[in-house]
């Protein structure tokens, strides 16, 4: 099969072409896996963390890809939940222990043996991908597979976000940074929470100008103040900076939710701008987002289907990946970038 791999680790300044195309075998559905042709997969950020080191994947080469959409093609033994022909997605958890407390509770995000698509697994920048059938999902027939894709991690990404804020109606959303999940989550916040004023912070005039076209009540540059003090702001950014700046923009008693598996290393003397009076007292609060459940995947598909809510999508041909993957790390995103396979 065609697929895109990860093969050695680093930035994309000394390696623009990270991925390399190569043939390999036509994976085989183990006991309770599901064999999938892939239609597309979406683009993330996370990718980039990946090559670049700062989420590395423990062996190489890798494929990576965690936004995927296709068809079941085969079913391993013991896999009983889909049938050959069915549409289905993939998202960033593979697998988990499944008997751990975090397991039992719902909460695989959390499980200390997380293993993920596209890092800890083959994913789905690639003709045909495996994965436990017990993380894979039914897609909502309103959705065209490349709509579809960035749902699976943009928008369940969000939706976890969104309730970790603990946003109520009429309360004012900060989003740091604007591209595959923030563009999601405006749209959903709108729907969800009409009397919701949103504020967009990007360092990038086009994606201000595209969240303002989206509904944004505000939108300026990250280190810029916004007009009133806002209940809660989600970062989906990569640097540090905008923690900080971000922190600056809250009401007393406001939350911070971080929406990034990792925080880039050479920003981090922007931390010592921290200011306790003016960052931190006032009983603001700091949370991460940490992967996403299955259930996070499961409610977002069955909100969006309902709103709905249909993703802004630049496609890319397989053979691009490694265009893709540049455009995204220059900041070019006007929505989400997905692979067509």
């Amino acid at each position: 099969m065609r697929a895109q791999v990860i093969h050695h680790i680093a930035t994309l300044e000394e390696n623009p072409l990270p991925l390399k195309a190569v043939d390999l075998p036509t994976p085989t559905a183990g006991p309770g896996d599901i064999l999938i042709r892939v239609s597309v997969c979406g683009v993330c950020h996370t990718e980039l963390d990946e090559i670049e080191g700062r989420t590395p994947p423990p062996n190489l080469p890798v494929v990576p890809g965690h936004q995927i959409v296709g068809r079941v093609v085969k079913t391993g033994s013991g896999a009983h939940r889909f049938n050959a022909g069915d549409r289905v997605g993939v998202a960033w958890l593979h697998n988990a222990c499944n008997t751990c407390r975090f397991c039992l509770a719902g909460e695989e995000n959390l499980c200390p043996d997380f293993k993920a698509t596209g890092r800890d697994a083959h994913g789905g920048y690639a003709e045909f991908t495996v994965v436990p059938e017990i993380n894979a999902f039914h897609i909502p027939e309103v959705f065209s597979d490349v709509q579809a894709a960035p749902l699976l991690c943009a928008g369940a990404i969000g939706y976890r976000s969104v309730a970790l804020t603990g946003i109520r109606n009429g309360q004012h959303l900060g989003l740091t940074g604007f591209g595959a999940s923030a563009h999601l989550v405006l749209k959903m916040v709108r729907h969800q929470y009409p009397d919701t004023r949103i504020a967009v912070f990007a360092r990038n005039e086009k994606e201000r100008d595209f969240a303002r076209e989206l509904g944004a009540w505000w939108a300026g540059e990250t280190s810029e103040p916004a007009p009133e003090p806002l209940d809660a702001i989600i970062d989906t950014t990569p640097a540090w900076r905008p923690v900080v700046a971000s922190l600056a923009n809250l009401r007393a008693g406001g939350r911070l939710v971080i929406n990034a598996i990792r925080k880039e290393a050479g920003d981090k003397a922007s931390l010592l701008e921290l200011n306790y009076p003016a960052h931190l007292w006032m009983e603001k609060e700091i949370k991460s987002v940490a992967n996403v459940a299955r259930r996070d995947v499961i409610e977002f598909l069955k909100i969006a289907a309902e709103i709905p809510i249909v993703p802004e999508v630049e496609t890319y041909p397989l053979e691009s990946a490694n265009e893709a993957l540049l455009s995204l790390k220059q900041r070019h995103v006007r929505g989400a970038k997905v692979l067509v396979i």
